[in-house]
């Protein structure tokens, strides 16, 4: 629907008739997302009010930012500085904005939701003669329907591209599966190819040595009258994996360079507008390649190479799978048996002569050689005693003057809470404890006994309430209990945040007493003994040994990191005066001289035995 001016005494009636015509054509002809945009928002526009003027803010899609102008109306002025404020409110609270509402002109901005997702905002003021503001807004979110249209269709046609490269790639999947021998199997992938990406010719040729040899045509009836033109058939493979390149003659526009000599010739000799050879490819090596051709009047676009690459990919596994099957049984075990021997007892492979070699000798080493055998597990460095200091009750932090890793001293002030509006509720107490105390001398000298009494009871408890909120102000100081460490708890990032009664905000631990926590796997545990000796490496200091002795085994499994563990104490030997609370590394607890085959094998052993013992019958 259409809004015009009203027409005046003064001033003779406007019709938009064919400004809106315009618009509507300019609307359906639009080429370019820019030119829909900014016909949409002026359609937009037009429906709020004919005196509106409109801004359009988007991103590159749905929920991707910056967001920016993208277009106004009426299209050329310079947007109003009000709009682009209101828009970017909306933007952020992702909530229809409006402002002036009861003025000469409101400004709206609603939040355009498509797909589940923000693609921007369109702002637009109006005259205070305009339809109301709830019909706006709902003019305002219809209108969005033609944006997720837009975005709807480009997106569809992106799927359909992404649809049509995996019909055709596991059509010709379908098709190489169906036929377990080599030729049968080439010969119907080509035929496939040929009819479904309308070629004249699509030949498939393997890697023999250096060169390629054509195993398949699409035209296979006239393959024998074609002879002498397969060889250049061949060249152009050659060409393309030689280059380990996609090919296309001629080269569109934009194209890497590729040299395409053999390809020239190839549309030249077979008369053929292009061509094009991709590589076949399985794993790491190119096994042989597909080459299209086409006639003049319909050259491959890039969206149908795609299609041909995607076809390669998944081609190019199979068929060298259909060449290996291809071979007589006999001479695969005979070829598998001799490139092994020929490996340890030809001329060449020195390389695995020698790892032979080495091999033997590292066993006999392993087998008769003796060694410590030591369980290793994960440590850390824990003070004996940790004290926790919480927060006294909710609030918001003021500042803090320590952090993790600081050492502080006893009864040193280590956080700060916010006192504010504990100290209005403090002046508010004392008022109101004061102007109490006036009431009960006036109680008194008139002698009114039982509104005394209530006045007395009613001071009371404003001395209890303001003893409690001073107590609490007094615990807006967080002070160290004990001359230690902080081994947890940083809130420089929380200042002026919110915290809660009993959350911890510090822990601190002695200077001078720790001990050593081992988290010994439960595959090892049973090897683990009070009083046995162990050397431990800091990652602080990986240098030097840190000496301790077992104390105490925690009979709990717990869980970490995907494994199973038992805590395991130690007393940690030696000078001290380096360590911290926190403080991780590797730690070795000696257990015996066993040899060293069974030291490096004995988890995978035991590991067998289990899982022997799981099956066995």
């Amino acid at each position: 629907m259409t809004h015009a001016s009203e027409p005046t005494s003064a001033t003779p009636p406007v019709s938009y008739a064919i400004l809106d015509q315009s618009l509507w054509t300019r609307f359906q002809q639009a080429e370019t997302l820019p030119q829909y945009l900014e016909t949409w928002l002026g359609l937009v526009t037009r429906q709020v009010d004919g005196l509106a003027t409109g801004l359009l803010l988007s991103g590159e899609a749905p929920d991707v930012g910056p967001f920016g102008e993208t277009a106004r109306w009426p299209a050329g002025s310079a947007a109003e500085a009000d709009l682009h404020e209101v828009a970017q409110r909306a933007l952020e609270a992702r909530q229809p904005v409006v402002i002036g509402e009861g003025t000469a002109r409101r400004v709206l901005a609603q939040p355009l939701i498509v797909m589940e997702g923000l693609f921007g905002v369109v702002a637009i003021s109006a005259p205070a003669t305009a339809a109301p503001t709830t019909a706006l807004f709902r003019r305002l979110q219809w209108g969005a329907g033609w944006i997720e249209l837009l975005l709807r269709r480009e997106q569809e046609a992106r799927d359909g591209e992404l649809r049509e490269r995996i019909t055709v790639a596991f059509d010709s999947l379908a098709t190489l599966l169906e036929h377990p021998r080599l030729d049968e199997a080439s010969a119907a992938l080509v035929t496939e190819l040929a009819r479904r990406m309308d070629c004249e010719t699509v030949s498939l040729g393997l890697r023999h040595g250096r060169r390629m040899r054509v195993q398949a045509v699409s035209s296979a009836s006239s393959f024998g009258r074609r002879s002498n033109l397969i060889r250049e058939v061949g060249f152009a493979m050659d060409e393309a994996v030689d280059q380990e390149a996609v090919i296309l003659w001629p080269e569109p526009e934009g194209w890497e360079f590729r040299v395409a000599r053999a390809h020239e010739d190839l549309a030249r000799s077979h008369g053929v507008g292009s061509a094009l050879t991709i590589p076949l490819t399985a794993g790491n090596d190119i096994i042989g390649a597909l080459t299209f051709e086409r006639r003049a009047d319909a050259p491959f676009t890039a969206a149908e190479v795609e299609v041909c690459d995607a076809v390669a990919s998944v081609a190019g596994p199979i068929i060298h799978d259909r060449q290996l099957a291809s071979r007589w049984l006999p001479r695969r075990a005979l070829a598998s048996v001799a490139a092994g021997l020929m490996a340890l007892l030809g001329p060449s492979h020195f390389g695995a002569k020698l790892a032979t070699l080495v091999l033997a000798g590292l066993g006999a080493f392993l087998w008769f050689s003796q060694t410590e055998y030591d369980v290793t597990s994960p440590a850390r460095i824990e003070g004996t005693v940790q004290r926790s200091i919480v927060a006294p009750f909710n609030g918001y932090l003021a500042g803090q003057s320590a952090r993790a890793g600081d050492v502080v001293e006893a009864d040193q002030i280590i956080a700060v809470l916010d006192e504010k509006d504990l100290s209005l509720e403090q002046l508010r107490l004392a008022t109101a404890l004061q102007q109490r105390t006036r009431e009960l001398e006036r109680a008194i000298a008139e002698r009114e006994i039982a509104e005394a009494n209530i006045i007395r009871s009613q001071i009371a408890q404003a001395e209890a309430q303001l003893g409690l909120v001073e107590e609490q102000l007094a615990r807006t100081r967080i002070r160290a209990p004990f001359a230690g460490y902080v081994v947890e708890g940083d809130l420089s990032q929380n200042v002026g945040g919110s915290i809660e009664r009993g959350q911890t905000l510090f822990r601190i631990a002695p200077l001078d007493s720790f001990r050593v926590v081992l988290e010994v796997d439960e595959r090892d545990i049973d090897a683990i003994a009070s009083d046995q000796a162990g050397s431990l490496r800091l990652a602080a200091f990986p240098e030097r040994p840190l000496d301790y002795r077992v104390t105490s085994i925690t009979p709990l499994a717990r869980q970490g990191e995907g494994r199973n563990f038992f805590r395991v104490e130690a007393e940690p030997l030696g000078e001290s005066a380096a360590l911290r609370p926190g403080m991780e590394g590797i730690a070795r607890t000696a257990i015996s001289q066993e040899p060293l085959i069974w030291v490096l094998g004995h988890t995978l052993a035991d590991w067998v035995r289990l899982a022997w013992w799981r099956w066995q019958p």
